[in-house]
């Protein structure tokens, strides 16, 4: 069997092997607190691939069951849920924000909590609360009702995104981040897609019980059964998980406190540490991030509510809608996918595929905006699907980019407070007297996303500038000691040398 390890020691000549770090620090440090373990390539894929099986499917399983739930009013807005409830005027459109109010207020605290609590568990109680309330909302019948319980919602849901980059963090590698966090995003096309498929297939009933009710009551209920599952399923950290060996535990945390971005044991972060507060806020890169996420995501809060409003405008049936919104969540999922794979092999083009997935929206919604044929039209609304790779891909860079517990989730919670703005504003640009084609929406489209591709790349050129500094450290800077720099709860700014991916 090959050892868990390979030694990295003095050599022949007394000097000190430093190659683990070389990918992640510019500077060279000294070793001082004993030998360092370097990762077994063989050891590592094949305990990698166990982790993948459990930890990346829930967070699939989890994240599809969230989109679903999440775009549940889109859907239910072409089957009559605007009727059902007397909406009127703009109500629609706050009841699509409102989500995020909820969403906002809860997403602070819920990054101290994910700290401070199991992890596993916690996400676990969450969902089934979620799952819960979600069936619950097919009793609504006025503004009130659906608005308490999309608030609510929003609570719950605000959990979720923070919760997997953490966890991806405790167990993956900065070079594994990109593509993993790209395979649990999927599940937002993923879910369109069965969402689609079974609500094509309730659309053709015609009960006693509105058919947005049933949709609400059937993928509500499985939401709950999944967080059932999920409590029993997912580990809160790698010691107390049951389907790696004592050996394979200890070989999975070297290798991501030596190739990742420090430790994240609650057990050992548990505090907030509000030095990494300040730090978070003071950092340029946190409010470039910000900057980014709010302005994708204006155009996200309008067409996720708007969306099938949009389409079913161009002229087609409500069921032909629901079937067009396939090939779309096709063309996401596929650019998602390959989007975190080309950045995961290619560690520093992260920011010009930021870009570039951002370049199609911008003409797609300039398209909708200007013309007036039905299939030209419809091929503008397709091209707005790339956008939705921008969002993991940054994710995955806020994962790779910011050492620090404290630092890195309340780095998080400013990029989802931006997430929540963008989302509560987003709506409110669709007006509901400029239906079917929403002049103002789209104009706010193609806007957005070219202010989000020139802010994207102000930030691969402020994080460029910071390698070049990074880089120009004298060699015997300040030497840390590698015990430290693995085990203690150290930022990105306090790792001298520390090199940023692009």
């Amino acid at each position: 069997m090959s050892p868990l390890f390979t030694t990295i020691g003095p050599d022949e000549q007394g000097s000190t092997t430093k190659e683990t770090f070389s990918e992640t620090y510019a500077s060279p440090y000294d070793v001082t607190a004993g030998e360092v373990h370097e990762i077994d390539p063989a050891m590592a894929k094949r305990i990698v691939r166990k982790i993948d099986k459990r930890i990346l499917i829930c967070c699939l399983i989890t994240y599809t069951l969230n989109f679903i739930d999440k775009t549940l009013l889109g859907y239910s807005a072409i089957f009559g849920i605007i009727q059902s409830t007397h909406l009127v005027g703009d109500q629609y459109s706050w009841v699509s924000s409102i989500f995020y109010f909820g969403y906002l207020l809860w997403e602070y605290p819920t990054t101290i909590l994910i700290q401070k609590l199991p992890i596993g568990k916690y996400l676990s109680c969450t969902v089934i609360l979620w799952g819960a309330l979600v069936a619950a909302s097919a009793a609504s019948n006025n503004f009130g009702a659906v608005a308490a319980t999309r608030f609510l919602l929003g609570v719950l849901e605000a959990t979720v995104v923070p919760s997997f980059v953490y966890i991806i963090s405790q167990w993956y590698t900065r070079d594994e981040t990109p593509a993993r966090t790209g395979f649990w995003f999927v599940g937002t096309d993923v879910g369109s897609i069965i969402a689609a498929l079974i609500i094509y297939g309730l659309g053709h009933s015609h009960g006693i019980i509105d058919t947005w009710r049933i949709m609400f009551i059937i993928f509500g209920c499985l939401t709950f059964v999944w967080g059932i599952a999920m409590y029993f399923i997912l580990p809160d950290t790698i010691e107390s998980c049951t389907f790696l060996t004592e050996d394979e535990k200890s070989f999975a945390q070297s290798r991501v406190r030596l190739h990742g971005t420090g430790n994240l044991d609650p057990l050992v972060n548990g505090t907030v540490n509000w030095a990494q507060v300040r730090e978070a806020l003071m950092d340029p890169k946190t409010w470039f991030f910000f900057a980014s996420y709010f302005l994708t995501q204006i155009s996200n809060g309008g067409l996720q509510n708007f969306g099938n409003l949009v389409v079913d405008g161009f002229g087609f049936s409500s069921l032909d809608t629901v079937l067009f919104g396939i090939p779309a969540s096709f063309i996401a999922g596929v650019t998602i996918w390959g989007s975190g794979i080309i950045a995961g092999r290619f560690k520093n083009i992260t920011t010009y595929l930021i870009a570039a997935v951002l370049v199609p929206p911008v003409i797609g919604g300039a398209i909708i905006y200007t013309q007036n044929g039905r299939g030209v039209r419809l091929f503008g609304y397709y091209l707005l699907q790339t956008a939705y790779a921008s969002n993991p891909l940054a994710l995955s860079l806020v994962a790779t980019n910011f050492k620090g517990a404290t630092k890195k989730m309340t780095v998080t919670a400013v990029l989802f407070i931006g997430y929540c703005a963008g989302n509560i504003s987003g709506p409110h640009f669709f007006i509901t007297k400029e239906a079917p084609r929403y002049a103002t929406g789209f104009r706010a489209v193609f806007s957005t996303f070219a202010l989000a591709i020139v802010i994207t790349l102000l930030l691969r050129t402020y994080l460029v500038w910071k390698n070049l500094k990074s880089a120009q450290e004298p060699a015997n800077a300040d030497s840390i000691d590698v015990n430290q720099l693995v085990e203690e709860d150290i930022t990105d700014w306090e790792a001298k040398g520390f090199i940023y991916r692009l």
